[in-house]
């Protein structure tokens, strides 16, 4: 794909995301709609407008411009069955690489985990030793893989936590809890079961824009949170005994 083209089909998503509109960026920009949509659809943008836009949607144009190659390259990495064996059998290890796909330093992780300078440094050169980062002198890093990591079915990450981690997500007050928790269960056909499928495989890929977005932002600007979507064919077990 057409550079300039990847970064305004990037510009769409992230408009998306935030749930703004043509409408919206016209506003802010004091243009017609009609003139913004001709500005996408010509791919005419000046460089003053788009960095007017990036302002407007409170997003840099070294941030967009990374997640435009973030998705051009659609980055997500499989770990090998050594590398999630390393990681399920040392938790704060895993801890550690978390933090580290997600933008922490390791200064910010030793200070986080509670951990000295000995303990970042072994942690850091065992994520080294199985080809998850590089590490530099001061203990500088690279990762070696996407931020993106695609767990392997029944691999030794999913076994140990797994479980743990929908017990744990689920036994809460989501309302009290600031979240949010719907369950819908009807009857659909097959095709409409595949648009729910796409909505919620487009609805996942927004939340992962959104994160790459703020991945720049400092810890004390950010919540963890976390993100469950599940869809199947389902019949309650008082129905159906």
């Amino acid at each position: 794909m057409h550079q300039t083209t990847q970064l305004l089909a990037t510009l769409k998503n992230v408009l998306r995301s935030k749930g703004l509109t043509y409408h919206d960026v016209a506003a802010a920009l004091e243009l017609s709609e009609a003139s913004v949509k001709r500005l996408f659809a010509n791919e005419s943008f000046s460089l003053k407008r788009l960095e007017q836009i990036c302002e407007f949607i409170d997003v840099s144009m070294y941030e967009l411009a990374r997640l435009s190659a973030h998705e051009d390259q659609h980055l997500v990495t499989t770990l090998t069955v050594e590398q999630e064996t390393v990681l399920a059998k040392e938790p704060r290890l895993l801890l550690c690489f978390y933090l580290l796909i997600n933008g922490w330093t390791p200064s910010r992780i030793k200070k986080r985990l509670g951990m000295d300078e000995a303990q970042t440094t072994d942690a850091l050169m065992k994520l080294h030793r199985v080809k998850l980062i590089e590490r530099y002198s001061r203990n500088r890093i690279r990762l070696l893989t996407a931020r993106t990591i695609a767990w392997r079915n029944r691999g030794p990450v999913r076994r140990l936590y797994e479980q743990r981690i929908k017990a744990e997500f689920l036994d809460v007050d989501f309302e009290a809890a600031d979240g949010l928790l719907r369950f819908e269960s009807a009857e659909l056909s097959h095709s409409s079961m595949k648009i729910i499928e796409r909505k919620i495989e487009k609805l996942a890929k927004e939340f992962d824009d959104l994160v790459e977005l703020d991945m720049a932002l400092p810890p004390e600007k950010k919540r963890s949170v976390g993100l469950l979507l599940a869809f199947r064919p389902w019949v309650f077990s008082l129905v159906a005994s």
